[in-house]
């Protein structure tokens, strides 16, 4: 049995934040409905002038298992579809700006009346209150103002966005959470509530080792210390070079160094005062990087890592985005998994992160062309009529 077999969630997620929430929640069994609009959710559109008949694969990847439902919110008629469906609705996901729902004359204050059960998650990228509540909210301004482009990159160049998503995908999955708790809660209560996350709020967390620096620090430390420990406390912490690439090697304890040492064939650096103790070997990293560089640049990325595996020195070679899209290891675990897509031929889906042994993963449907289940969820589930279908087509609130 799926953990949440028979929850029902109308999923008005767009771009990654919201997508990823409800796509957690379709993994582990709920009935997910995505609503859009005529047009389609942004994502949907990302390819247009380019490959105007293929969904862009950011959208493949976040949607499957979910059924589309196609629909204007903005014309009366639709707006009351769309009540019909949160009367049973168990789970309302929406990262829309602040105060887009409530212009709708959806908010939460409407719908908790109808249904004191749902479960309202919003996830925004400054939440609802505070100064900078209505600010723009995407990836790259919660980076900018949450910490991550100032930590990212090297201390003599300018800030730099980290390459993933990670804005909005830890904004997504503590929206997930906050979204299991009031489900927990609702047991006892009765109740449903709202559910309120930042994305700026959640990224802050991840600024541990940045904050340390900081308020640790026995030296000025810079912002940005490149690959090296944020706190550029401990040495050997690099990437360094290979003949095929680039490995990163780190040692947190002495016996890392030791056996580092010993297994290149250096064990005089152990009685080096300079290297002697982590603190000296911090103090003197410049020196440090360069001895373990021109050792690695000599040796393939896998040479220098099964070698230094085996005597239990921390490191692993640094694979290309191709590489991790056909990893080894990420098929094994079942997140990279190939699907049949009726228009698209076989395209590779993402699996479930999170592993309840009770509850697989189970099998994975493609993500549905734009309001392909339009007249399955109005009737199955706003409980409308066939002739009212009909007059909601042909009055152009359905599609």
């Amino acid at each position: 049995m799926q953990a949440l077999k028979d929850v029902l969630v109308l999923d008005l997620g767009q771009i990654y934040n919201g997508a990823y929430c409800s796509l957690l929640l379709a993994y582990f069994g709920a009935t997910v409905i995505k609503i859009e609009p005529p047009e389609g959710e942004p994502l949907r559109r990302r390819l247009l002038g380019f490959d105007a008949d293929r969904e862009p694969y950011e959208f493949l990847m976040l949607n499957p298992n979910k059924l589309s439902l196609c629909i204007d919110l903005k014309a009366e008629a639709g707006k009351q579809v769309f009540l019909k469906l949160a009367e049973k609705a168990d789970v309302l996901v929406e990262n829309f700006k602040r105060g887009t729902m409530e212009r709708l004359g959806l908010g939460y204050d409407v719908l908790s009346r109808i249904n004191p059960r749902l479960i309202y998650a919003s996830g925004k990228g400054f939440g609802l209150s505070g100064p900078y509540a209505d600010f723009p909210a995407m990836d790259l301004t919660v980076q900018a103002m949450g910490g991550v482009m100032a930590t990212t990159g090297f201390p003599d160049g300018p800030p730099v966005k980290a390459g993933p998503a990670v804005c909005d995908f830890m904004g997504g999955i503590h929206l997930f959470a906050g979204v299991m708790v009031a489900l927990f809660q609702r047991v006892f209560t009765g109740r449903g509530q709202l559910v309120e996350v930042s994305m700026h709020d959640a990224i802050y967390p991840a600024l541990a080792s940045p904050l340390g620096a900081l308020y640790n620090a026995v030296r000025e430390v810079p912002e940005r210390t490149g690959n090296r420990h944020s706190g550029l406390r401990l040495a050997p912490y690099n990437v360094y070079p290979a003949a095929d690439g680039y490995v990163a090697i780190f040692c947190v304890s002495e016996r890392h160094w030791e056996a580092f040492a010993r297994y290149i064939g250096r064990p005089e650096l152990l009685a080096d005062e300079r290297f002697k103790t982590n603190s000296a070997r911090a103090l003197h990293m410049d020196e440090l990087d360069e001895i373990v560089a021109a050792w690695t640049s000599q040796r393939t990325r896998w040479e220098v890592v099964w070698g230094l595996m085996e005597v239990g020195v921390p490191c692993a070679p640094v694979l290309s985005v191709r590489e991790v899209a056909d990893d080894p290891h990420l098929k094994a675990r079942g997140m990279l998994r190939d699907v049949a897509h009726p228009e698209h031929g076989t395209i590779r889906l993402m699996g479930n992160p999170i592993r309840l042994a009770d509850s697989p993963l189970g099998e994975l449907r493609p993500p549905a062309p734009l309001g392909a289940d339009t007249e399955l969820v109005l009737r199955q589930y706003a409980g409308l009529s066939d002739a009212e279908v009909d007059r909601l087509k042909r009055e152009r609130v359905v599609f």
